[in-house]
């Protein structure tokens, strides 16, 4: 897998676990430890996104 080619599927999961987190959120029974835990995992994301972009980066990558 090229380097953008994994860049751009963490930056789908990312936006997968940001529209979990929103639909999560949204019910009134929500379990905080749940969306504490996605959060985690999509800041993981972010940051992997982060540490892939300064080691090759690519500038027709979009910003998120």
């Amino acid at each position: 897998m090229t380097i953008t080619a994994h860049l751009s599927e963490l930056e789908r999961r990312h936006k997968a676990l940001e529209d979990e987190i929103a639909e999560t959120s949204a019910h009134s029974s929500t379990d905080d430890l749940k969306i504490a835990e996605l959060k985690r995992r999509k800041l993981l994301l972010k940051d992997e996104i982060e540490r892939l972009r300064q080691a090759a980066p690519i500038p027709h990558m979009r910003e998120s």
